[in-house]
């Protein structure tokens, strides 16, 4: 295939829809990306990107404007509800980048999704087209039609559906998956530091551990700001949007009688932007391609928050089907090999991540302390994630 031939199309402009953008145009590829949304935005929401992400921002040339507002953590740590008693600790920081090529990010969302953007934009002013809601598609043995709500029709040679868990494209290709409740919803909401006592955190991601829930915090945006997740057991399921609003009192009431610095973030908490969804588990597929259309990120992998390598996953994806894309005699053939380089890989992240949800909710400093011992958190994750490198992994 001769890539600057070859019409890429991506549905949704996403971080995953983004990079992958991004990282065609940079190598020669026509890219066109068509967002349902009127305006580029992301929610305000922390991300962590650990260096097997990373080495993909770097290679698109962002170093720089990351170092301006990534947070890199010292460590995870691992702290009882109730006592804060320090249970396990994983060293980040320096350690990480040394041992794996690229730092250990804390990142806002909404920041990383502007310079992906700034990004694609300064390759092809006119790759990404807004108010372009994807219903449907079409493939033929001589190239794919997207159809869009008000009646455009787009003609590309490649389709890739980068559009969410409720993606149209993971739809049609896929039918029908299951879905079902997890038993958790998810609290977040994100507090100025200066509403906060210097001294509350150090620059580390601490998990709060505790029975039937457990909180995160972590530092974005240079240090400004502390991003709050709680992951909560209730009967009944939420909406599954990150964009719904939530009582504040509600939230306040499920972390009574947790550790006073739980207490002072979530008093801290503007109760105007305190936001509430349900948590859903989709097991592993075992195809999400076609012969002119495969899935990327969410769409073809969605996973549980319990590992912190959602975003990470997508953003390998894109390197990933890049580098198909220009080694492959046809397009069937780079799908294919796509998807058999990243199907074990991304599911063993999906049910790690599904299987970590419990590893949080042990209120026995010992029994905690075993888990992690029988997990062999560090090493596993040394061996197997962290030390992935999308850019130069071998594709068999």
């Amino acid at each position: 295939m001769k890539k600057n031939e070859l019409k890429v199309i991506i549905v949704g402009a996403g971080i995953g829809g983004l990079t992958a953008a991004a990282q065609l145009l940079q190598r020669g590829f026509f890219v066109r990306v068509f967002e349902q949304a009127s305006v580029l935005a992301e929610v305000g929401a922390g991300i962590q990107s650990s260096a097997n992400a990373v080495k993909v921002l770097y290679d698109l040339g962002l170093k720089e404007e990351l170092d301006v507002f990534a947070v890199r953590p010292q460590a995870f740590e691992f702290r009882r509800f109730d006592t804060a008693e320090l249970m396990h600790r994983i060293p980040l920081g320096q350690s990480h980048e040394d041992a794996f090529g690229a730092p250990y990010f804390h990142l806002h969302r909404a920041d990383l999704h502007e310079l992906l953007a700034k990004t694609v934009y300064r390759l092809d002013p006119d790759c990404i087209t807004l108010n372009a809601k994807a219903t449907r598609y079409e493939e033929s043995s001589h190239g794919v039609a997207l159809h869009l709500v008000d009646g455009q029709v787009v003609h590309g040679d490649v389709l890739i559906g980068a559009d969410g868990i409720k993606s149209v494209i993971r739809a049609q290709i896929l039918g029908p998956t299951p879905v079902s409740y997890t038993g958790d919803i998810a609290w977040r909401g994100l507090i100025p530091v200066e509403k906060l006592p210097k001294d509350i955190m150090e620059t580390v991601s601490t998990v709060w551990c505790g029975p039937k829930k457990h909180a995160v915090m972590y530092y974005l945006r240079a240090g400004a700001l502390m991003n709050f997740v709680g992951l909560v057991e209730h009967d009944h399921p939420e909406e599954e949007s990150w964009t719904q609003r939530r009582p504040w009192i509600e939230l306040k009431r499920d972390f009574e009688g947790w550790h006073p610095s739980i207490q002072t973030v979530i008093d801290a908490i503007d109760p105007d932007a305190c936001y509430r969804y349900a948590l859903n588990n989709r097991p592993p597929v075992q195809n999400w391609s076609t012969e002119r259309a495969t899935l990327l990120g969410d769409s073809a992998h969605p996973t549980l928050p319990y590992m912190a390598s959602g975003a990470a996953m997508a953003i390998e994806d894109a390197a990933v089907i890049t580098r198909c894309l220009e080694q492959s005699s046809s397009i069937a053939q780079a799908l294919q090999l796509f998807q058999r380089n990243r199907i074990d890989r991304t599911s063993k992240i999906v049910v790690g991540s599904t299987e970590s949800r419990g590893l949080y909710r042990i209120e026995d400093v010992t029994q905690m302390r075993q888990a992690f011992s029988n997990q062999d958190l560090t090493k596993s994750r040394a061996q197997w994630l962290y030390s992935y490198d999308p850019l130069s992994v071998p594709l068999i």
